[in-house]
């Protein structure tokens, strides 16, 4: 028997081949590319260097709004369900915080804990994107986003004429996170920890459900509902529970939301909030769950530092929403997929051979996961 062909030979080999394969699948078994765990240290130790306004006000602000647009994308990208209420439903979480818990309209507050008052107020939020799921997945394309919206406005004009539950136009001030643990959990460093950890929760839970078999009966329904009806699956009980779903992540940011403005008022849940959300998520891209936190990310820097652009300029008043418009012009013009697009061209062109001028992704065995 030739040496080539002997068992302790064979033996060798595999033993040579193991390292190299758990090298390969020490990312791949958590399905998440490095770069991922790269931006995961980095949140992680950004507190180091950078000050508190950037950690709150940017930062926490960024992943609260990309919580809420996740909302949108699980619900559009994975159901094809485009609804305009997920920043309402936030907003009634908000509102639920500041009457069940405590503010400055002590006529309206009731004082309980937070620790019933956020969970009471979450799952009212849920209970309240659920009914309108119910309502909205009975129509489809162009009805369904007039619903949500109608939904949306309609709860805005509610609470801004409401003065004894929601106090009208004015809202309710001084809604404080809580102090536990010796910690007050609305100072820049511990929020910012909360933000990221909430976040990072969602996302995760975005990815799972993506991979489970409701997930992949869902995105089933997205692509032929009449295939999958046939098949057994119920496809409105389908779509009400990604309306669940997505309502507990945004009613979860509402929460965030009012603690980190520490008041909620009509103008949380008016409609140019609710159409903000709709472009954070499309600019970021609807293809996967990071784009929504990438667009939310770009739209709070462009809020942020638009209107001090323009006063260098010499220019003031509401023109910082044109050059935030631009700004988001500028990455629908370069990919219909927004910011994710643009990164996988960018990926796509380095992974080009040099020499035959086409891509070598298939080649390389990174095995590039949707992470």
């Amino acid at each position: 028997m030739a040496l080539a062909d002997t068992p302790e030979t064979h033996t060798d080999g595999a033993r040579a081949a193991r390292p190299v394969a758990a090298e390969r699948r020490w990312w791949q078994l958590s399905g998440i590319p490095p770069v991922y765990f790269i931006v995961g240290a980095v949140l992680v130790f950004m507190p180091v260097v950078a000050s508190g306004f950037v950690l709150s006000q940017l930062l926490a602000w960024s992943f609260i709004l990309g919580m809420i647009a996740l909302s949108l994308m699980f619900l559009a990208g994975y159901g094809n369900m485009v609804s305009l209420a997920q920043m309402t439903i936030a907003g009634v979480a908000a509102y639920m915080v500041a009457i069940l818990g405590t503010s400055a309209v002590d006529t309206i507050s009731l004082g309980w804990p937070w620790w019933v008052a956020v969970p009471v107020a979450v799952l009212i939020a849920t209970l309240f994107g659920t009914l309108t799921g119910a309502l909205a997945v009975r129509t489809e394309g162009i009805y369904t986003i007039m619903i949500t919206l109608a939904i949306g406005a309609a709860m805005f004009y509610l609470v801004r004429q409401n003065y004894s539950l929601f106090n009208g136009f004015s809202g309710i001030n001084q809604v404080n996170a809580p102090v536990f643990w010796g910690i007050n959990w609305r100072a820049p460093l511990p929020f910012y920890y909360l933000c990221l950890a909430c976040a990072a929760a969602a996302y995760g839970v975005v990815i799972y459900v993506k991979r489970s078999p409701f997930g992949l009966a869902l995105q089933g329904v997205r692509d032929n509902p009449r295939r999958m009806a046939a098949l057994g699956f119920n496809v409105t009980a389908h779509r009400i529970a990604a309306y669940a779903l997505a309502s507990a992540i945004a009613g979860v940011a509402g929460v965030l939301l009012v603690w980190l403005n520490g008041q909620v008022s009509p103008g949380t849940i008016a409609v140019n909030q609710a159409i903000d959300i709709l472009i954070i998520a499309v600019v970021g891209g609807l293809a996967h769950p990071i784009g929504p936190f990438l667009g939310a990310l770009l739209y709070v820097v462009l809020r942020t530092f638009a209107l001090d652009v323009l006063v260098s300029l010499g220019l003031a008043g509401e023109r910082f929403q044109l050059l935030i418009g631009l700004g988001f012009l500028l990455v629908v013009f370069f990919s219909s997929d927004g910011i994710l697009g643009i990164w996988r061209r960018i990926r796509e062109r380095q992974k080009r051979d040099p020499l035959t001028g086409h891509s070598t992704s298939g080649q390389s065995g990174t095995g590039d996961t949707d992470g």
